[in-house]
């Protein structure tokens, strides 16, 4: 357990490192004029002062203070935090990208076909839904990517894995488009 708490207590008397019990007193007792609560100082600042002053007016735990201020400091060990995204893995990402798209596709399907003016906004949340899907989508096929040795022979194909994956996006949204104008 730390006892000093880790202050600068020399900083908080203004007194350097070296200074004897006598040079102390005396910044303790010119402080402490002017931070005393009875004469508008702070409290907090009245007692860390009293703090400061008891453990550096003795000799004993002054020493004791110095030693710990010595000290090296230790690191703490860096905590490693996964994504989220890859806890699921790619195919927890590729069902919900699933379940996006056949939400979005439903809703907007609903207002196409139920002829009721009023749902019009249903139709902005479905293609949003959709929209949030296909960026799921394109997630779980980088992440699976990502995934693959530097070495695997898919890794050159980037480029055609994203075409291929637009080309799709697209021909869906105008496959979308042929049934929602449909009669």
């Amino acid at each position: 357990m730390n006892q000093f708490n880790s202050k600068d207590y020399y900083s908080i008397l203004g007194a350097r490192r070296n200074a004897t019990r006598r040079e102390i007193e005396s910044l303790y007792r010119r402080l402490a004029r002017t931070r005393h609560p009875d004469r508008g100082g702070a409290e907090d600042d009245m007692k860390a002062l009293n703090e400061a002053y008891r453990v550096l007016r003795n000799e004993e735990t002054r020493s004791e203070y110095d030693a710990q201020l010595r000290k090296p400091v230790t690191e703490h060990p860096a905590i490693h935090v996964e994504d989220a995204a890859h806890e699921i893995g790619s195919s927890g990402q590729l069902l919900s990208a699933l379940l996006c798209l056949l939400l979005g596709l439903m809703l907007l399907l609903l207002v196409r076909f139920n002829g009721l003016w009023f749902l019009w906004p249903l139709a902005i949340l479905a293609f949003g839904v959709m929209l949030f899907g296909v960026i799921i989508a394109h997630s779980a096929m980088t992440n699976a990517r990502q995934k693959l040795a530097r070495a695997h022979p898919l890794m050159r194909f980037r480029i055609f894995h994203e075409l291929v994956f637009w080309s799709v996006v697209v021909g869906g949204c105008f496959g979308i488009y042929l049934i929602l104008t449909a009669a």
